[in-house]
């Protein structure tokens, strides 16, 4: 099992019987951490997948059953991405960048999820098709929030080496400046 169980029992289990001491995690050391699920980002992801989820079922029982590709592949990324953050993937595969794939997958969610919303409500008169649009419609609100968040992040983070660049061209020309006096 993951994580490894640092203290394997060498003794098998007796039949019939349970042995006493600490349950063996299982599939618990898969789920996130709490403390990743109760942060802005990870509420976010966890609300982009359930909207995602429930605006594809509805695509599934409508008759605008054209459209539920997008939102399984939107609830399966968002899926990714909560492991992805709640593993802490990023540091460990530093080679991507993260920030980027994330604010993209965002604001192509956003996007589609409005036109195919649009689309459902103004084309289609079934009820699941209608409801499949309103929630599409929540879904575009929450990736649009998402993908805002991560360019206000990025921004600063650009800004921040920005003037940490300036600053170092600044000290460099005062130097400069004083070894021609």
């Amino acid at each position: 099992m993951w994580p490894p169980d640092p203290d394997p029992d060498p003794d098998p289990e007796p039949a019939g019987g349970s042995r006493p001491g600490p349950a063996v995690p299982g599939l618990r050391a898969l789920l996130p951490a709490r403390a990743f699920l109760c942060s802005l980002k990870g509420r976010l992801l966890l609300a982009e997948s359930g909207l995602s989820f429930i605006t594809f079922i509805c695509y599934v029982a409508s008759s605008a059953s054209a459209f539920l590709t997008a939102p399984l592949l939107e609830f399966l990324l968002a899926l990714y991405f909560l492991f992805a953050d709640a593993m802490q993937l990023n540091d460990k595969w530093q080679g991507l960048c993260w920030p980027m794939m994330d604010f993209l997958r965002c604001v192509t969610a956003a996007l589609i999820y409005f036109a195919i919303s649009i689309t459902a409500i103004a084309k289609y008169s079934d009820g699941a098709s209608k409801a499949a649009g309103v929630f599409g419609f929540f879904a575009t609100i929450v990736f649009a929030t998402d993908f805002y968040l991560i360019f206000n992040d990025v921004a600063k983070f650009l800004k921040q080496g920005d003037s940490a660049d300036e600053t170092t061209a600044h000290k460099t020309e005062e130097n400069s400046d004083s070894d021609s006096d």
